[in-house]
């Protein structure tokens, strides 16, 4: 029996590193939820395996197997390896935890990379129901983590960008923004870091926030509340539709969710309807290739994956979906705005890897 061949062996090795990356990842899953993390970032010195264990609430003997496993991944650093396993003391670097802890700096991936795992996870079993069976997987079934992790991914772009692009891409908005009395809505908000952003950065402004969810909403409160910008910010549990919001706000917001909406025209034209005579109705979402291509580089990947273990499926809850899923291409993008009434998209520009910003018009 002669050995695989060469390509065999090459593509053996890449799905054996695949598997040493999702076990460090799912080791830092238990980092993050557990506070292990938050623990060893917080010490003023280097912890050992019972004083990490107490301050976290876990088991001593998990926390000793889960330190080791860190430190051999270069993850924590240990001060003596020769040391005897109880007397073995560990730090978390700056660095690392900046990466590691849930804040809105740009470094931190713990709810893009780490608490979706969580989810995935979670979920199983109903994706591969559904894949056999045609249905969807609402949102409900992938649980709090990816609510949180979702929610969180884009928690710095968020605080840090987002004015930006709306001052640079949109400066008859930024000035219209910037006057007493404006209105802004912000569709499918979740957690609310776009509301409490867009409050931020437009103080003379009121801004409200929607979504079905009404946990999200209850995060979003919570959020707005932990911010300062509660008396400008005002979140609800509703549907974007209905006659009693039309035509009242200057700016309406749907970010990162048009591509795993059942029903994307509807939605776009709730939108619309939402919007003043002067309004303007912004949109973020993935950022794909302009047409299929294959092999694709890391965003596309990363794109496709996200699509086949949640957002196609989430898309595809309820009847008569589009089952748009995470690559959503510009002229899908522009098909849609038109069945919904809109006469015109422009694509703005964006510094993202992950996302196109979109204004539509008429």
């Amino acid at each position: 029996m002669t050995g695989p061949d060469a390509q065999a062996n090459v593509f053996a090795m890449r799905m054996w590193k695949s598997l040493l990356a999702t076990q460090e990842l799912l080791s830092a899953y238990l980092g993050v939820r557990l506070g292990l993390y938050d623990v060893l970032a917080a010490a003023e010195k280097p912890l050992a395996a019972a004083e990490v264990a107490a301050r976290a609430g876990v088991a001593v003997r998990y926390a000793r197997e889960w330190l080791e496993q860190q430190a051999v991944a270069s993850i924590l650093t240990v001060d003596d390896v020769r040391a005897q396993p109880d007397q073995r003391r560990y730090a978390l670097p700056e660095a690392h935890a900046e990466v590691l802890t849930i804040s809105d700096s740009p470094a931190s991936m713990a709810s893009l990379a780490v608490l979706p795992l969580g989810g995935i996870a979670a979920a199983l079993p109903a994706l591969l129901s559904a894949y056999r069976s045609g249905d969807g997987v609402p949102d409900s079934v992938f649980g709090l983590d990816w609510r949180e992790g979702h929610s969180g991914a884009n928690r710095s772009l968020f605080t840090h960008q987002l004015a930006g692009w709306i001052k640079d891409s949109m400066p008859d908005v930024h000035e219209q923004l910037s006057g007493p009395g404006r209105r802004i809505a912000d569709v499918a908000c979740g957690a609310g870091w776009s509301s409490i952003a867009l409050a931020l950065a437009y103080p003379q402004a009121q801004v409200n926030g929607l979504d079905f969810d009404a946990e999200a909403i209850a995060d979003a409160r919570r959020n707005a509340s932990q911010a300062g910008v509660q008396d400008r910010v005002h979140f609800e549990a509703r549907d974007a539709a209905g006659p009693a919001l039309a035509g009242e706000y200057d700016l309406v917001c749907l970010f990162d969710a048009l591509h795993e909406i059942s029903h994307p025209v509807a939605v776009l034209r709730a939108c619309r309807a939402l919007r003043s005579p002067q309004g303007t109705v912004l949109v973020m979402d993935a950022k794909v290739a302009t047409a299929f291509t294959a092999p694709g580089d890391d965003v596309e990947r990363f794109q496709y994956c996200t699509s086949v273990l949640h957002c196609l499926p989430a898309a595809l809850v309820g009847g008569d979906s589009t089952g748009t899923g995470t690559v959503l291409r510009p002229q899908l993008v522009r098909t849609l705005a038109k069945d919904a009434g809109f006469s015109g998209m422009t694509i703005l520009p964006a510094t993202d890897g992950f996302h196109r910003l979109y204004r539509l018009a008429g």
